[in-house]
């Protein structure tokens, strides 16, 4: 529910956790656990390694977060999404013991999945932190490994005004005697990873350090390929540019992963080949249509339009087309500086209580010298770009998970 209410949702703390994982008998201890964090990137690094444990052989259980179009893409068992019904008969069941708790929509869902992994008796669970980390419910489980993918501002209201004071949160997932990976960090960060490590008496890895990938290049399909300094040309599903900075924190942590699991090096090439395919993931750079080129993706921060903006301005195109919302948490004027000037804009409002209305962006698109035209839903704006589009234009549609979870619940596509 934080996701449409905001603040008021957010129930920081595990002791309804606790209370949740003792009455279902702590489901998490049946499975090892690969825990990951970060502002950007935890959910393509998280599926990325879901698929390179599945084509490993491994019974895998994914839980991430935010969902696009359904509750229970949150919840997959090798990709598969957790049935209706047993969503419905945990409800059903559990109602008298969980309504006095009063959880958050969060909390509850956790608990679901922890359970519901245990049930389908999985190999291992790669689990994406909701917000933060050291009070994420997510946080009980112990670990084989924890992987921070980077720390930018994002959430302030809850983790705090300085990148140092972010990373203390995202620290809270480092174990005692559990490895940990770093994918990015900043001289205002690294001290606070060093210093949680050190109490914790582990091992941590910096992935900038020693990189991986030395480098990468978009291919024709909408992935990426990558030489690596491990295991050779990499192709990779996956095809944004931020995703080169992704590739190489999963590859960082491959190594270790591999001590503890029979995955081979092809495993490795081939799951990260075919991670949508594997996992269901969407929305990552995601091509939706090659005439007009049509392409989604659900970066909606600051640090995500780091990349994606310099990302949509090399897009070779007769038109650049941009259908853009927003919502009312992040940092629409630092995001609005960032977007291309030369591109023919799209307003408009996803559905949830907390985007920006369409008038708004409208506004601030106005004040940014950004041309455009007020479209209302996402629906209509997508619809309106695509009937202006020419064959050799390039449409993009983002700026929130909520536009891009709008596009896909669209019947026609």
């Amino acid at each position: 529910m934080f996701e449409h209410v905001g603040a008021a949702a957010y129930k920081p703390g595990l002791q309804t956790t606790k209370t949740l994982d003792e009455h279902f008998g702590h489901p998490h201890r049946a499975y090892k656990t690969i825990h990951i964090a970060g502002t950007n990137g935890k959910g393509s690094c998280s599926h990325s390694i879901a698929a390179v444990l599945q084509q490993a052989g491994y019974k895998v259980g994914l839980y991430t977060s935010p969902h696009l179009v359904d509750f229970r893409e949150r919840i997959r068992v090798n990709g598969e999404m957790i049935p209706e019904q047993r969503v419905i008969d945990f409800v059903e069941k559990e109602r008298s013991f969980f309504e006095p708790l009063h959880p958050s929509f969060f909390e509850l869902t956790t608990a679901l999945a922890f359970l519901y992994f245990k049930e389908q008796k999985v190999d291992v669970a790669v689990m994406e932190v909701g917000l933060g980390g050291r009070l994420d419910c997510t946080n009980i489980i112990t670990p084989e490994i924890s992987i921070i993918t980077n720390i930018s501002f994002d959430h302030t209201q809850f983790l705090g005004n300085t990148l140092a004071l972010i990373a203390g949160e995202k620290a809270g997932i480092i174990k005692p005697g559990v490895p940990v990976v770093i994918g990015e960090d900043l001289p205002e960060t690294r001290p606070v990873f060093q210093k949680k490590a050190d109490a914790c008496h582990t091992s941590i890895i910096y992935a900038q350090d020693q990189p991986v990938v030395i480098s990468s290049k978009p291919c024709a399909d909408g992935g990426r390929d990558y030489e690596t300094t491990t295991y050779g040309p990499v192709h990779g599903d996956l095809g944004g540019n931020y995703q080169e900075k992704n590739m190489n924190t999963v590859l960082t942590a491959m190594p270790i992963l591999q001590k503890k699991f029979a995955i081979s090096n092809d495993d490795v090439k081939r799951g990260l080949a075919e991670v949508c395919k594997l996992t269901g993931l969407r929305g990552r750079w995601e091509t939706l249509c090659q005439s007009p080129h049509v392409v989604c993706d659900t970066g909606h921060n600051v640090g995500g339009w780091q990349y994606l903006a310099p990302q949509i301005e090399q897009q070779p195109c007769k038109t650049l087309r941009i259908v853009f919302g927003m919502v009312d948490d992040k940092d629409i004027n630092t995001v609005m500086e960032m977007l291309p000037k030369r591109a023919v804009y799209y307003w408009a409002q996803p559905t949830s209580s907390r985007a920006f209305s369409a008038d708004k962006v409208a506004e601030l698109g106005a004040e940014h010298h950004l041309q455009g035209t007020n479209c209302g839903s996402i629906a209509n704006a997508y619809h309106k770009a695509l009937a202006e589009a020419d064959k050799d234009d390039f449409i993009f549609v983002g700026g929130s998970s909520y536009v891009v979870a709008d596009l896909l619940a669209m019947p026609e596509l």
